[in-house]
């Protein structure tokens, strides 16, 4: 059985990427490399691995990697650092929410 992985990376410019891949040390070293010169990853390394969860449906890690793609930074963050509370709080209405931590 197939292992695929949906990753958080944070960049040197403090940005994060969310990714999937099938081999996640082979994907990191790319990443770092700089293999393609378009990628999002590519101006911003070094990246760092922050966050990762492993999947053998490789539909439900492509359906992870949408939604995490779709979280605001604090969302990834309050997940990256384990804060339940937080992601709780981050994941209501923004309105009923606002801005501020």
């Amino acid at each position: 059985m197939k292992t695929y992985y949906v990753y958080i990376l944070e960049c040197s410019d403090a940005s994060y990427y969310v990714g999937v891949t099938s081999c996640l040390t082979k994907r990191l070293f790319e990443h770092n490399k700089g293999i393609n010169i378009l990628a999002y990853t590519y101006k911003r390394r070094p990246v760092a691995l922050k966050w990762y969860s492993e999947f053998t449906d490789v539909n439900l890690a492509i359906e992870k990697e949408k939604q995490l793609k779709g979280w605001s930074r604090r969302k990834k963050k309050a997940l990256i650092d384990k804060d339940w509370e937080k992601l709780i709080r981050f994941s209501k209405n923004h309105s009923e929410v606002g801005s501020g931590e």
